[in-house]
């Protein structure tokens, strides 16, 4: 398989995904609007989410577009075999992204600078599939260095990002409210209900199913959780903010004073790696 033909493959799951998120789109809309529900606060939700794609574009371009040089580098400095493109290594790509994603998901939760970034896709009270697009600017940073690995295991750069915009692609038809239980899917795949519950900031739901698309990492690890009653969205703290700059930048200021007043550099050391919420003694 040629790397033009790899490069088309990803294209077709980037669309099938868009175009599958698309249609759930017009039925949340739809549904809204004959419910009544599509007024001010819900339109403003939406549109605070999806204008988190303004900040994390721009530093996408500006510089994680570059930044992924470091995979090339580190292929051609200290990879000395390679792993040929073929359906059997996309296959097992995918595989381990999507393994590598579930840590990427999970730790970004654990840490507080890494939550800064994620906390920003959880802040919404709202679950829909624009939620979906809600990212924080930075999150890219984190996502290209725990995929180092599969550089080092001889993976090609045009594998690995395959692997991530397939693993991501996937979770878009996850962020809807339309779609219930799947039956026996729910044991193997990621599914709306199973995301839903990792939306939730009721105390039974929090930290629960990191998946991306296979949910036996969940299942695996115990942080499995199934849906019971209905979530209540969004952080576990007061956030109900539609402005795009607060929804870019929520957990930011907090951080910045809680570092201002550090008495310690261990202190400060923990504010920044420390699970969320992490107080001295």
């Amino acid at each position: 398989m040629t790397v033009g033909i790899f490069d088309s493959l990803i294209e077709r799951v980037e669309t099938v995904f868009f175009l599958i998120a698309g249609a759930i789109l017009l039925i949340e809309l739809a549904e809204a609007w004959f419910k009544g529900s599509l007024k001010g606060k819900k339109i403003m939700e939406m549109v605070a989410s999806a204008s988190t794609q303004i900040p994390s574009i721009a530093f996408e371009t500006l510089i994680m577009t570059g930044a992924y040089a470091v995979y090339y580098i580190i292929a051609e400095s200290f990879v000395t075999w390679t792993i040929p493109i073929a359906w059997w290594s996309i296959a097992l790509g995918l595989l381990v992204a999507d393994f590598l994603y579930y840590w990427e998901h999970r730790i970004a939760h654990e840490v507080r600078l890494l939550w800064t970034q994620h906390a920003v896709h959880h802040s919404s009270r709202d679950y829909n599939i624009i939620t979906a697009i809600r990212f924080g600017p930075f999150e890219g940073v984190w996502a290209l260095i725990i995929h180092i690995p599969m550089i080092l295991m001889g993976f090609s750069p045009e594998m690995v990002f395959f692997g991530q915009i397939a693993v991501l692609a996937y979770q878009t038809w996850l962020h809807t409210e339309t779609i219930g239980k799947l039956g026996p899917v729910e044991k193997v795949l990621n599914t709306p209900s199973h995301h839903r519950v990792h939306h939730g900031a009721d105390d039974k739901y929090l930290d629960k199913n990191y998946a991306g698309i296979l949910i036996i990492w969940d299942r695996m690890f115990g942080t499995f959780q199934v849906e019971e009653e209905t979530p209540r969205y969004g952080l576990k703290r007061d956030f109900d903010s539609q402005n795009p700059i607060q929804v870019w930048f929520s957990e930011l200021p907090q951080l910045w004073r809680d570092l201002k007043s550090a008495k310690s550099m261990r202190e400060v050391f923990m504010r920044l790696f420390a699970r969320p919420g992490w107080e001295p003694k």
